[in-house]
């Protein structure tokens, strides 16, 4: 799909991979909705620096793991530029909690983890459906991770809700075909601000990667809009890891 002059949605758009896929869509020519939560000041900055391109954007609040919010949202988006034909489901969080530590998992964990990751995503992805579904042609990547794969990552739910991303993806992909291509991209480490106060860590693993290097939220964003380029894929869960799951 051609991405110029395609509007397109990017949850938690004004930080990280958020913020590098925002930038990038706009300068493929997409209008962008900077959708954010908390980041308020960040996801301005983005449109601003869209806007400061050359580009067209805005930016919206919803929490995507609230359904009224987020229809709103996609309404609110519509209402503005017509439609809505692209969606990263980009936003998710994180609790950083030992592997082997099972009395920290709590269900509140689970709840606020599942509600954002996995809920979150078919939100939006029910909201923005009906617009692309009229147009006859959207895309959606949902952002996954390699914890979804290997069952490592900063903590256990988190892994356990990429890998239901994993799945939501390829549900989605079934039930949307054939006018909407649904695909995952699953990212390695990104030097993104979740490494904050981990940057040692990183820097031990980037040598032990076959790559030798930390994926940049930029690397994750090109690919990204490739993935909703490409109309001849659907329900794909693609790694971009610099070779960390070899």
């Amino acid at each position: 799909m051609e991405l110029s002059g395609k509007v397109a949605l990017v949850t938690g758009g004004g930080t990280g991979i958020g913020r590098a896929t925002s930038l990038e869509l706009a300068e493929r020519g997409a209008i962008v909705a900077v959708n954010y939560s908390r980041s308020e000041a960040e996801a301005l900055e983005t449109v601003q620096m869209i806007i400061d391109r050359g580009g067209q954007a805005i930016a919206v609040r919803a929490d995507v793991s609230k359904d009224a919010e987020v229809r709103n949202m996609a309404e609110q988006i519509a209402g503005t530029f017509g439609t809505i034909d692209l969606l990263v489901n980009n936003a998710s969080i994180t609790r950083h909690l030992a592997m082997s530590d099972l009395e920290a998992v709590t269900e509140e964990v689970w709840d606020d983890l599942f509600d954002v990751n996995v809920k979150g995503m078919f939100f939006c992805a029910r909201a923005a459906a009906p617009y692309m579904k009229k147009n006859k042609q959207g895309a959606i990547v949902n952002l996954g991770s390699i914890a979804g794969a290997t069952g490592a990552g900063s903590s256990l739910p988190y892994a356990v809700s990429k890998a239901a991303v994993h799945g939501l993806t390829r549900s989605l992909a079934r039930a949307l075909a054939p006018d909407i291509q649904v695909n995952c991209i699953a990212p390695g480490a990104v030097a993104t601000r979740w490494w904050a106060g981990r940057e040692e860590q990183m820097n031990r693993l980037a040598p032990n990667l076959l790559l030798q290097r930390i994926a940049t939220p930029e690397d994750v964003a090109r690919f990204i809009c490739s993935a909703l380029e490409q109309e001849a894929m659907t329900g794909q869960i693609i790694t971009v890891d610099s070779g960390q799951t070899l």
